[in-house]
């Protein structure tokens, strides 16, 4: 059972809905005011953090807009003052010196709240028209490993000289390193043997996909056992949340969100023709209907506010630290939940504190 308290944040809109694309009362919009002002209200509210994922073109319909993550994360980390702010990164989309010298800039713009998310790709156009070249998926997770392994270092104010297969690094130092910490928080994605293997030996903290709290326990209890010579690895839960006054209202709405989802099959068929089926995200959220992305509603979290703040609970206990969420209609779900959920999670938290 993890110490800490649940925190508590939203995946930022970067390519519209986080849901279904054709929702009435969600247009499509993944402007960058739209992202500021979701972010600063989440901020506003108690969030805890949010997630830039990033995506050159969008992963869905490469005609639609798509935000750029790192500099709509620059531009956040000057207007707000308490929230977390996580990026994505696709390693070879940049050169590991370049993008350390990014996050160490975000990271003071911040004044320590920046972190940044290694995932490692599984989009092939977004590589492939560009020149780049989408290797194989465990070669792209040792191209990630030699990468992070240079940024890591960078990051945390090294002088580094380093000699691997993809990169030359001699008598390489960035300053100002973070002026605030050690160096930025390092979170990872994915769920293959790779993934695990590079988040045990590189991550702060392991992002898991929306799915049951049994399969998520025995994701944690894999991961955890694994040698470590830095500070015990800390998770987070990516889930989309449907959250009502009582559980009939839930799973009335649960079904009308699955309805409009299956209005996005011809998109989400494109997805996977431009998907690697090695990757185990896309795997998993083939099990069951789901509204929402990276597992979405697979982890349960659809009922009543006592029903969904229980589950958290259940979630906590099992190690997760950080609950990544998405909603429909974004902006008016997250104050729902922000109003009627968090205030319960706190709650029973207290007084399972005074009961101890």
């Amino acid at each position: 059972m993890t110490a800490t308290s649940p925190r508590f944040g939203i995946w930022a809109v970067v390519h519209g809905s986080r849901g279904a694309y054709q929702h009435p009362d969600e247009p499509y919009d993944a402007s960058w005011e739209r992202n500021r002002d979701l972010v600063l209200a989440a901020e506003e509210l108690g969030y805890d953090s949010t997630l830039i994922a990033q995506h050159t073109i969008n992963p869905h319909i490469e005609d639609f807009d798509q935000l750029e993550a790192w500099s709509a994360a620059a531009a956040i980390a000057a207007l707000t003052n308490r929230i977390e702010i996580i990026a994505a990164i696709k390693p070879y989309l940049y050169h590991p010196v370049v993008l350390a010298k990014m996050a160490l800039g975000i990271e003071n713009i911040s004044r320590g709240r920046f972190a940044l998310n290694l995932v490692n790709a599984w989009n092939r156009p977004e590589l492939e028209k560009a020149g780049i070249g989408f290797a194989e998926h465990d070669d792209r997770y040792a191209y990630g490993r030699e990468w992070i392994s240079v940024v890591s270092r960078l990051i945390q104010g090294e002088r580094l000289t380093y000699k691997g297969k993809h990169f030359d690094v001699r008598d390489y130092a960035l300053r100002p390193a973070s002026l605030y910490r050690k160096r930025p928080t390092i979170y990872v994605g994915g769920e293959s043997e790779p993934a695990r293997a590079l988040v045990a030996d590189h991550g702060d903290v392991w992002f898991i996909n929306g799915q049951p709290v049994a399969d998520v326990a025995s994701l944690i209890a894999d991961v955890a056992a694994r040698p470590r010579t830095a500070a015990p690895l800390r998770f987070g839960l990516s889930a989309f949340v449907v959250a009502r006054e009582t559980s009939e209202q839930a799973r009335a709405e649960h079904e009308h969100l699955l309805a409009l989802a299956a209005k996005d099959a011809p998109m989400k068929a494109i997805q996977r023709q431009n998907t690697d089926p090695k990757v185990v995200m896309m795997q998993t959220m083939q099990k069951t209907p789901r509204v929402g992305t990276n597992g979405g509603t697979a982890a349960g979290l659809v009922g009543s506010y006592d029903e969904v703040a229980a589950r958290i609970s259940i979630f906590h206990a099992a190690g997760i630290e950080l609950f990544m969420l998405q909603f429909q209609p974004f902006e008016a779900e997250m104050r729902r939940f922000a109003e009627e959920v968090i205030p319960r999670v706190r709650s029973a938290q207290a007084e399972r504190a005074a009961q101890s």
